[in-house]
C-alpha cells in the first residue's frame, strides 16, 4: 500500500513536477494540494493537466492555477459509512481523509480498502499462551506465524482493509516484543497506541484504561483469532439494531439421530424427528457504543462475558452477529497446525 503522503503536493509545486509525481503514482494517478499545514486546497490528474496545457499554462507554472477545486473528502469520524459506500459505489477509487481543521491525516484507496469504519480497535494481546507451549516460551502468541504472517499481523491487515486506522494494543507477556514489531504504525497508515497490564486484566478489563479514543464505537478484538469477517457488515448491523454491544457469534449445529419428545409431568405432547439444533458460541469480537466502557471496572479482572451479563442486567441492547464466514480460535497446537493448512484455501 502506497503511504498516503505520496499523494500530497504543496500548492506551489511546477506542473511539471506533479506530472513526475503522477507518473510514479501510475494507477493511482491523482494528487491533493495542500497548503503549509496539509489542508486540503484542490485535487490533480492527468487530465486536468492536460487541459491545463491545452489552455496555455505553461508546464513551468505552478499547480494553483489547474486544479479542481472542492474535492470529495471523507471527514475523519463521520458516523455515516452510507456515504462511504456511495463513494464507492459511484466508483470514486481515491479518496482524502479530513480532521476537523481540514488537514489530510490519510488517504482511502478502494484498491486496498473496502470501506472507511469510524471505530477504535482494541486487539487484547496479553495472554501467556500456555497451552502453545513451547512455542510461547519466547514468542509472545499474537507473534506466532501463520503462513508468511504472524496471527496479529492478519488481525490488523484484516481490520486495515475496512479503514480502521485507529489501534489501542493491550499487552503483557513479552509485550515489548509486540511493541518493537508493529511500533507506532506509521508505517502502516495507522495509529497505534499500548496499554500495559501490570497484572491479568481479564478478556476486555484493560480497555478501561484507555481515556483517549477518537470514536464513539470500539471494536474489541482476542488477539488469536483467524477470520475473513466483513466488518462492514457487522458494524452496520450494529448501528441498524441500534445496540449497545453487539458480538459475533459462531453458529454450531448439533443434530440428533433419533426423535426428540417434548413432555410435561410425563404426557408427550410433541416430537421432532432427528432434529437438528443451531446454537451460537461466543467469537472474541465485539462491538460497542463507548459509553458501555463505563460498566467495566478500573484496574480489576473482569471479562467480556461479565460485561454482557452486566448490560443485560442493566436491560442494555446487546445482539448477536452469526459469523457466516471463517474463524478460528489458535488457542491449541492442533488449531495452530490447522491454520497452517487453512491459510492457503481461505480467502482472507
Amino acid at each position: 500500500m502506497i503511504n498516503y503522503r505520496a499523494h500530497l503536493i504543496p500548492y506551489k509545486t511546477s506542473i511539471l513536477e506533479t506530472l513526475a509525481k503522477l507518473d510514479v503514482l501510475a494507477r493511482d494517478a491523482i494528487v491533493f494540494v495542500v497548503d503549509d499545514e496539509d489542508r486540503l486546497i484542490g485535487s490533480l490528474t492527468d487530465g486536468d493537466v492536460r487541459r491545463g496545457l491545452l489552455r496555455g499554462v505553461s508546464i513551468d507554472e505552478s499547480v494553483e492555477n489547474i486544479i479542481q477545486e472542492n474535492p470529495k473528502f471523507i471527514r475523519k469520524g463521520e458516523r455515516d459509512v452510507h456515504q462511504i459506500i456511495d463513494y464507492r459505489n459511484r466508483n470514486f477509487k481515491i479518496i482524502p481523509v479530513l480532521d476537523e481543521d481540514n488537514k489530510i491525516i490519510n488517504v482511502v484507496n478502494f484498491r486496498y480498502m473496502r470501506s472507511y469504519l469510524p471505530i477504535d480497535a482494541v486487539i487484547m494481546a496479553g495472554g501467556r499462551g500456555q497451552r502453545l507451549r513451547p512455542l510461547t516460551d519466547t514468542t509472545p502468541k499474537p507473534l506466532l506465524k501463520v503462513g508468511d504472517k504472524s496471527i496479529m499481523e492478519h488481525n490488523l491487515d484484516r481490520l486495515s482493509l475496512y479503514g480502521i486506522d485507529d489501534f489501542w494494543f493491550s499487552i503483557r507477556y513479552l509485550g515489548e516484543q509486540i511493541e518493537d514489531y508493529f511500533g507506532n504504525g506509521k508505517e502502516r497508515n495507522c495509529s497505534i497506541n499500548y496499554i500495559w497490564e501490570k497484572k491479568p486484566l481479564g478478556t476486555i478489563g484493560s480497555v478501561a484504561k484507555i481515556k483517549d479514543f477518537k470514536h464513539h464505537h470500539i471494536l474489541v478484538s482476542n488477539s488469536d483469532i483467524l477470520t475473513n469477517l466483513d466488518y462492514e457488515e457487522f458494524y452496520l448491523d450494529f448501528i441498524n439494531q441500534d445496540a449497545d454491544l453487539s458480538v459475533v457469534t459462531i453458529p454450531y449445529n448439533v443434530s440428533i439421530p433419533y426423535a426428540v419428545l417434548e413432555t410435561t409431568n410425563k404426557h408427550v405432547i410433541d416430537f421432532k424427528e432427528k432434529p437438528t439444533y443451531t446454537y451460537y458460541s461466543n467469537g472474541g469480537i465485539y462491538l460497542m457504543k463507548r459509553s458501555v466502557l463505563d460498566y467495566i471496572p478500573k484496574e480489576a479482572h473482569f471479562n467480556a462475558t461479565d460485561l454482557m451479563e452486566k448490560l443485560i442486567e442493566e436491560n442494555k441492547k446487546v445482539i448477536s452477529f452469526p459469523l457466516i464466514g471463517y474463524w478460528l480460535d489458535v488457542g491449541k497446537h492442533e488449531d495452530f497446525e490447522k491454520a497452517q493448512s487453512d491459510i492457503n484455501i481461505i480467502k482472507f
